[in-house]
């Protein structure tokens, strides 16, 4: 497995990262099972596991943890706040409030005293983020995360907060996640190039679309499709759209001799702006299969097809990236004096 540095944090990480979403109850609810598969990642060479506090509701926390004793300082652990942990409002979010108490929860879950990686899971679009970037540089400072960055902001985002830090001269986001695959495009237009600009490095999640170009006969039929089944309805407009390029992508994979999700994987990795993959397998042969294509490289003739498959900077389903729709979109009482 070959190793990249994560931006400006002089963190070396592995060009594909553990995603942990699928541990647990919102996927393998098997906690001796789910550890064998990140011991297995890592035994491959992977060094990154990614989390999050509300997958599972802390449940994916906690079978990290079990998993990463006694290797815990070879490895790089990024987890995430912001999202719901509960009804309660104050129980969310970027404010001081919340991330010092959301920090201690995941270091306890994790049973660790530090975390590598501490990501901001969506905008808040409630809370200045000059106050989220100064409760983050104390965490810094206290030695409980070594780094922060941001999941999922927007372009514009990323630069406020850029700016944020420069005037009140506390850290910055060193890093952005993002959602990228063959189908969602969108990050290409401008997260990305803000990204480099700033020098950020870039973890980017769904390499699969969530099944769809995991090979299956029928993606409705994959895991995460009970959850979202209007995702995978292939007679939509959006499904039709990602119906049809998925016969030239997949026509295009077995003209290569390699698989649709190996495909997909590579293309992720061939961004000159992305850092490491997160793959999110729920079993060890789901893990596998995608480690098998780990270091297929795509020529520029590859890349040159797919841009004629999927315009480039396009989502193929703008629904794909849900949770980061601002406010003033989804309440019209904000958009009328």
């Amino acid at each position: 497995m070959q190793r990249r540095t994560l931006g400006k944090t002089g963190i070396s990480v592995s060009e594909l990262s553990l995603g942990a979403m699928m541990f647990g109850r919102m996927g393998n609810p098997d906690h001796e099972d789910s550890v064998r598969v990140i011991h297995r990642a890592l035994d491959a060479g992977i060094n990154v596991v990614d989390t999050a506090d509300v997958y599972s509701l802390g449940e994916s926390e906690e079978i990290v943890g079990k998993a990463v004793r006694g290797r815990r300082d070879d490895l790089v652990i990024a987890t995430k706040f912001g999202l719901p942990m509960g009804e309660d409002p104050n129980r969310r979010g970027g404010s001081r409030r919340w991330i010092v108490r959301a920090v201690e929860d995941s270091l306890r879950r994790l049973g660790t005293d530090y975390i590598d990686l501490y990501q901001m899971h969506r905008p808040d679009h409630g809370t200045d983020v000059g106050e989220t970037l100064a409760a983050l540089t104390d965490l810094v400072r206290a030695g409980k995360i070594r780094a922060f960055g941001s999941s999922m902001f927007p372009a514009e985002l990323i630069s406020e907060a850029q700016w944020a830090a420069e005037r009140q001269d506390s850290y910055r986001f060193l890093t952005e996640q993002s959602m990228y695959s063959l189908f969602t495009r969108g990050p290409e237009r401008s997260v990305f190039p803000t990204a480099q600009r700033h020098g950020l490095g870039m973890l980017t999640f769904s390499p699969l679309n969530g099944g769809w170009l995991s090979g299956r006969a029928d993606p409705a039929s994959s895991h995460r499709a009970s959850s979202r089944p209007a995702h995978y309805d292939s007679t939509t407009p959006t499904g039709r759209l990602k119906a049809t390029a998925l016969t030239g992508l997949t026509a295009l994979a077995d003209e290569m001799g390699i698989t649709l999700p190996h495909l997909a994987v590579a293309f992720a990795r061939a961004h000159p702006a992305v850092t490491s993959v997160l793959i999110g397998p729920r079993t060890a042969e789901q893990l596998d299969g995608v480690l098998a294509g780990a270091d297929i490289d795509l020529p520029d003739d590859v890349l040159d097809r797919i841009d004629a498959i999927i315009t480039p900077g396009t989502d193929l389903d703008p629904a794909d990236n849900y949770g980061t729709t601002p406010p003033a979109l989804e309440n019209p009482r904000l958009r009328r004096r």
